[in-house]
């Protein structure tokens, strides 16, 4: 409907409305037929989510990495490139999304309109990339407590007990998890403000021992350490930080309005991952030097590049009450990451890819198997860490989930040139409905997608076989780097040949199944909702209650 100009609005795609629809906003618990879950989470809490629900040790922690094998200079330019990555992912993903809320997300799209074997490997490589990912967070959990207990109590004692808050929060109702994201997420927003006032104070020689700061990190060739090596690094470890933000897609399968939810995400999720991502990088590029023998991999004792630079003025108090909220934050990100991988996995029994018993759904719509099978990966990649180097196994950790991150990517961009083509062969009118919504600028961003994603198996491939430090190939450093693109492409292939799967057809590729139509009492709240004035719109984007 091109003459809605609100993005709120321009963000809602409606299938044909369909009067009898059954979802109500006020209902407390709506069952999802297509896979058993219960639409437990409000438009609300999607929203707050969507805001800060990526953020976690990836920026508070790993961006010290970052920052020592790049300098701020490839810093900053690798979260600029993937953060134009999050809005062309959401913008590409996001009209299937609402279209077809499934908590299988891309998933389902990729079997329904591309093929099943491209579905399989992109569901096993997210699977066991958002499983690294928890015990990645366990790594930075214990690089935390450490900044209080000096490594006086063993790893392990801080790995477990991280794993049992993970499994509490588990096996309790979805609303738990849900409240839990909630009020984190708010935590993280009002932090990176905080850090983000204190910074432009710390640049000026606010503190006790504050300094003025003139750009002299940037100087000396400290810009761009390590040439391309470097900025390549920082593109990797820029996708791990960021994520890849189909985390509200997920969501959506089980949201009590998804068009309502999906609408205020692929708006503000761009905006928010520009501007905290961006400025914060931007400012610990400038307060601290890529030297700095605390940051993550170096010498020191690793700590957050946040902490450290109040530290360095002198400020007491603070960088304790950084480092508890950090905490907080890496629990929210790994409790996000068991959600994910626990639908991703059912999601795929679901649609016949894996076996039947992993799509069971106890009578709360927690997917207990795939969570079993999920907790078993995570506690075996958790206390490999045990085995050697804690910085080492962040290191592989880090790159399959961020392989993982980017493949999916390419996945999606294919996906929506497949989507496309259905709808055009089958003279279908999604678009033409009401309050209909289309990609932005389509097909530009399925394009970037795959140029970057391109772009970004070229830097793996160039730092498996030239590595930060290094200029002689090894198989160590190769399969580090590549570990995560060989396992994709090898499943995809097995997969096809054992199955003997073949591409769907545009012509009769399923349009229907899960397709969710817009009830009259959602239709009337959206017309109640244009006729609000502007700042009344606004206001509804940032409030967090």
């Amino acid at each position: 409907m091109s003459e809605v100009k609100d993005p709120k609005l321009d963000a809602i795609a409606i299938s044909p409305v369909d009067t009898s629809s059954e979802d109500n906003l006020g209902e407390t618990t709506i069952l999802n037929e297509n896979t058993g879950f219960h639409r437990t989470f409000t438009p609300r809490q999607i929203h707050v989510i969507s805001l800060g629900g990526q953020i976690g040790a990836g920026l508070f922690i790993a961006t010290g990495s970052n920052l020592r094998d790049g300098g701020p200079g490839s810093l900053f330019l690798g979260f600029a490139v993937v953060c134009s990555c999050v809005w062309a992912v959401l913008q590409t993903v996001s009209e299937m999304t609402i279209s077809f809320p499934t908590s299988g997300n891309f998933i389902d799209y990729a079997d329904r309109f591309v093929d099943p074997a491209m579905s399989f490997a992109a569901g096993f490589s997210m699977w066991i990339g958002w499983t690294a990912i928890i015990a990645s967070e366990a790594t930075f959990f214990s690089v935390i407590i450490n900044y209080w207990a000096k490594e006086s109590v063993h790893e392990a004692v801080w790995l477990t007990l991280f794993l049992v808050l993970m499994f509490v929060i588990f096996s309790l109702p979805n609303v738990v998890f849900g409240w839990f994201e909630y009020f984190t997420s708010i935590l993280k927003i009002m932090v990176l403000l905080i850090f983000m006032i204190v910074g432009i104070a710390l640049i000026f020689g606010a503190g006790p021992e504050g300094t003025m700061h003139h750009g002299e990190t940037w100087q000396d060739g400290q810009a761009f350490l390590n040439g391309f090596k470097g900025f390549g690094n920082s593109i990797l470890m820029a996708i791990l930080a960021i994520g890849d933000n189909t985390f509200t897609g997920f969501l959506a399968g089980e949201s009590k309005s998804p068009r309502f939810s999906v609408a205020h995400a692929v708006f503000l999720i761009p905006i928010r991952v520009s501007f905290f991502y961006l400025v914060s990088v931007v400012l610990i590029g400038i307060l601290i030097s890529p030297y700095n023998v605390n940051l993550l991999g170096s010498s020191g004792v690793a700590a957050s590049p946040f902490v450290i630079a109040i530290e360095q003025a002198g400020i007491k108090g603070l960088p304790d009450f950084l480092n508890v909220v950090i905490i907080f934050a890496v629990a929210a990100i790994a409790a996000e990451s068991f959600f994910i991988a626990s639908r991703i996995l059912q999601s795929m029994a679901h649609q016949g890819l894996i076996s039947g018993v992993v799509a069971k759904v106890d009578s709360r719509g927690r997917p207990r198997v795939s969570l079993a099978i999920t907790s078993f990966l995570c506690i075996i990649l958790t206390y490999i860490n045990l085995s050697g180097e804690g910085t080492t196994v962040f290191n592989w950790l880090a790159q399959i989930a961020s392989t993982g991150f980017f493949m999916v990517w390419f996945v999606i961009a294919i996906t929506s040139f497949r989507f496309r083509a259905a709808l055009k062969a089958q003279n279908d009118p999604l678009f033409a409905q009401l309050y209909a919504w289309e990609c932005s600028i389509w097909p530009f961003p399925p394009i970037w997608l795959l140029t970057c994603c391109c772009f970004y198996i070229g830097c793996s491939l160039y730092l498996a076989l030239y590595p930060i430090g290094s200029d002689t190939p090894t198989l160590y450093y190769f399969f580090q780097y590549m570990f995560g693109i060989i396992l994709i492409v090898l499943s995809a292939i097995a997969y096809k040949v054992i199955f003997r799967t073949k591409l769907r057809d545009p012509r009769t590729v399923d349009l229907q199944t899960g397709r969710r139509s817009l009830g009259m009492d959602e239709i009337q709240e959206l017309d109640e909702y244009r006729k609000m004035p502007r700042w009344r719109r606004f206001v509804s984007f940032v409030q967090l209650w």
